[in-house]
C-alpha cells in the first residue's frame, strides 16, 4: 500500500519528492494546500517505509503512481516532482501516452529533475559525497541548510541512511540513457524549472531536459539551488499555481 498525505481543495496536484525524502516537500505541501487538493506520497524505502522486494526501478515507481491516481479517481492532476521526482514525474507521463482516453496527468512540472545523460553536463556523482559538499552543490546559501548528521539523534541518522540507501537501489547512476530520446513521446503540457546555482544538475542540463520534451517551457529561479521548495518556496509556488491553476480552469 502506497503511504501519503492529501491536503487541500482545489485543482488535483501530485507532489513526488527527490532524493532528500519526504521532508523536503512537507512544508512546500502545505504552501500548496492552501488552493489546491495536493496528494504527496512517499517513495516506498523512504521515510522509514517498507519497500516491496519487487520495486527496484524509477519506471516501477511510476506504475505505483499511475495506480494511486486511479484509486483516488484523480484527474487533469498537475504532476511536480523535484530531483528523482522530477524523473518520476516524466516517466508516468510516458505511462499516460499509452493510454490513450485513460490518462490522469494533465500537466507535468519538473523541478531540477535527473534522469537524461547531457555531454559535458553530467549529474554530480551524489553517493561518492559527504553531507557538507552535498549542500555546498545543492543551494545558493548553503549555510542556512546545512546540518551535521553525527549531531542528530539515532532515530534521524538512521532515517537519512535509509534514504540514501532506498535512492541507490531505486537510481545509482541517476540517469537512464534511454529517458532523453523518450522525452519525445511525453503530450502533456510540461514545465521545467530550475534553481540558476543548482551545481547538482546545472541550469544547461534543465534546458536540455526541456528541449527534449515538445512544447516545453523552462524557466530559471534567481538564487536558488536544488531544492527551490525549501530555498525559493513562493517563488516555485507561484510557477506552479500557473500550471496547475490553469489546468483547473480547463478541466
Amino acid at each position: 500500500m502506497t503511504s501519503y498525505t492529501a491536503q487541500g481543495t482545489g485543482p488535483n496536484i501530485l507532489l513526488l519528492h527527490g532524493g532528500g525524502g519526504p521532508q523536503t516537500v512537507a512544508g512546500f505541501a502545505e504552501l500548496l494546500a492552501v488552493d489546491h487538493h495536493v496528494v504527496t506520497p512517499t517513495h516506498p524505502g523512504f521515510g522509514g517505509t517498507p519497500r516491496p522486494e519487487g520495486l527496484t526501478t524509477v519506471a516501477g515507481l511510476a506504475e505505483l503512481y499511475r495506480d494511486l491516481l486511479d484509486e483516488l479517481d484523480l484527474d487533469e492532476v498537475t504532476v511536480v516532482g523535484n530531483s528523482i521526482g522530477g524523473w518520476i514525474a516524466a516517466e508516468l507521463a510516458l505511462l499516460g501516452s499509452d493510454r490513450p482516453g485513460l490518462d490522469r496527468v494533465g500537466s507535468i512540472v519538473l523541478v531540477d529533475a535527473v534522469g537524461i545523460e547531457v555531454a559535458d553536463h553530467p549529474v554530480v556523482d551524489f553517493f561518492a559525497l559527504d553531507f557538507p559538499t552535498i549542500a555546498k552543490l545543492s543551494y545558493f546559501d548553503p549555510e542556512k541548510f546545512r546540518i551535521d548528521p553525527a549531531a542528530l539523534p539515532p532515530a534521524a541518522q538512521e532515517l537519512i541512511a535509509g534514504n540514501r540507501a532506498t535512492l541507490a537501489v531505486y537510481a545509482t547512476e541517476m540517469t537512464d540513457p534511454t529517458l532523453r530520446d523518450r522525452l519525445a513521446g511525453i503530450k502533456a503540457p510540461t514545465h521545467v524549472i530550475w534553481g540558476d546555482c543548482d551545481r547538482i544538475v546545472d541550469p544547461e542540463y534543465g534546458r536540455a531536459f526541456a528541449e527534449a520534451i515538445p512544447g516545453a517551457t523552462f524557466e530559471v529561479l534567481a538564487e536558488t539551488g536544488h531544492l527551490p521548495q525549501l530555498e525559493s518556496p513562493e517563488l516555485l509556488a507561484s510557477a506552479v499555481r500557473r500550471v496547475a491553476g490553469d489546468r483547473g480552469r480547463d478541466a
